[in-house]
């Protein structure tokens, strides 16, 4: 039993800020999987040199 003391060996193990960058990660692929698929479709006027400055830029803004 605790003293009352804050002790961290008594806690359960929960790698909390794993999980968190995992989910970043997710969702930094499915953002950019959604944008090359609405590239296309919303901007067809645009060359393959835009849509890759575009995609860059947005792999910039996720960091």
């Amino acid at each position: 039993m605790s003293d009352g003391n804050f002790n961290r060996n008594l806690l359960p193990y929960r790698n909390y800020q794993s999980g968190l960058r995992a989910g970043r990660a997710t969702l930094r692929t499915q953002a950019l999987q959604a944008l090359e698929e609405l590239l296309p479709t919303h901007i067809p006027e645009a060359t393959e040199e835009q849509r890759a400055a575009l995609m860059a830029a947005l792999r910039k803004q996720l960091e």
